[in-house]
């Protein structure tokens, strides 16, 4: 349990630190990401849920980039639901319906529900072709990170 409090800590500290460095918006999370796989590992589902929970609740409070909190809020469960995925037919479709759907659904609420005028300003100077590619960027950086959390970490207990 507090191996899981000493991570959720850590992890706060690197989503706060995504207001410092625009790139980091993505990059913040997925750290994050990372850090859960290690909590699931060592500490269980359980725990996990926990972890992911508070860290996603203290991000989006205390981070400064609410976006960077936004993206690990709708993805940041990942390595706990992937090994259903893998078992899965056809695992990467369903893994890529899960990213998108969960992106555009993240960016929906940011700019509807929310009201982040500068998230939705930024869509329209960047124009629908780069929209696009930057989905699919995304696209790429999910599956790259989920080939990431394929790999096994060795722990000695």
């Amino acid at each position: 349990m507090a191996l899981g409090g000493v991570m959720a800590a850590l992890a706060v500290v690197i989503m706060s630190l995504g207001g410092l460095i625009p790139l980091a918006t993505y990059i913040c999370p997925m750290l994050c990401i990372l850090l859960l796989k290690t909590v699931l590992q060592i500490c269980g589902a359980r725990v996990a849920w926990a972890w992911y929970g508070a860290v996603a609740i203290l991000s989006m409070l205390l981070g400064p980039d609410k976006e960077a909190a936004a993206v690990f809020a709708f993805l940041g469960y990942y390595p706990i639901v992937k090994p259903k995925l893998d078992t899965a037919k056809l695992s990467w479709l369903w893994k890529g319906l899960l990213f998108n759907a969960s992106v555009l659904a993240m960016y929906w609420l940011l700019i509807h529900l929310f009201g982040m005028a500068q998230v939705a300003a930024e869509f329209r100077e960047l124009g629908t072709a780069m929209l696009i590619v930057t989905l699919l960027l995304g696209n790429l950086c999910f599956f790259l990170v989920d080939k990431i959390l394929s790999r096994k970490l060795n722990f000695r207990r």
